[in-house]
């Protein structure tokens, strides 16, 4: 049996409509999305707000700053990969090769080393001299583990001024004897007034796009 030729028009075809069908998967894989949408959540649940605010508006929100940060990225790859093989001026396997270099160009450049060798070892492969020659199956675990640490990172020095609202709110309630009201319900308005007076959303987004650069 022949190799098989993904370059043959139904077989290209078929392989574009699989490939929609993971795009949610390549969105958190290959994207800003994940250390995004994760510290949007570790936001919301330092205010203390478990549906505020609700989930559709967090990832909403998380997908359009995702465009905003890739912009360059997927503007590049339509350039050179997607615009000429829609123009029957180059092959899938040749489209493919010119989507990589800049996704992967992105991943490298927010994967930690340590965690590229970790992946590297698992595989038993050596690293190469360049780490553009890195495969798609090293540096795709390696930048969603490096994104995980850098998103549980921001959101850690998120909680810290609300842990504090909270902790201030639960002595003076002790120290008041108003031991059955639970002190998030006092706490809460406490720490939207923070977040407001200091302009938190303009702070956390532009600090979530800058950590990319």
């Amino acid at each position: 049996m022949g190799a098989l030729n993904i370059d043959h028009p139904l077989i290209s075809m078929f392989l574009l409509i699989s490939f929609l069908s993971l795009i949610p998967a390549v969105l958190m894989m290959v994207t800003s999305f994940t250390r995004i949408v994760i510290v949007l959540s570790l936001l919301r649940q330092a205010l203390g707000g478990p549906q505020i605010p609700p989930n559709m508006i967090i990832i909403g929100l998380s997908l359009f700053i995702s465009l905003f940060i890739m912009y360059p990225t997927l503007d590049t790859v339509a350039t050179e990969s997607m615009t000429p093989f829609m123009n029957k001026k180059i092959t899938m396997t040749e489209a493919l090769k010119k989507a990589e270099i800049p996704v992967k160009d992105f991943m490298m450049r927010q994967t930690r080393e340590k965690d590229l060798a970790l992946f590297l070892k698992l595989a038993k492969q050596e690293a190469p001299r360049e780490p553009m020659d890195i495969p798609m199956k090293i540096a795709a675990p390696a930048f969603v583990i490096s994104e995980l640490k850098t998103a549980f990172e921001m959101g850690f020095l998120l909680y810290l001024p609300f842990i504090i609202i909270d902790m201030v709110v639960a002595s003076v309630m002790l120290s008041m004897g108003m031991m059955m009201v639970p002190p998030v319900m006092i706490s809460l308005p406490f720490k939207l007034l923070l977040f407001v007076l200091v302009d938190g959303w303009n702070i956390v987004i532009g600090t979530i796009v800058r950590s990319f650069h």
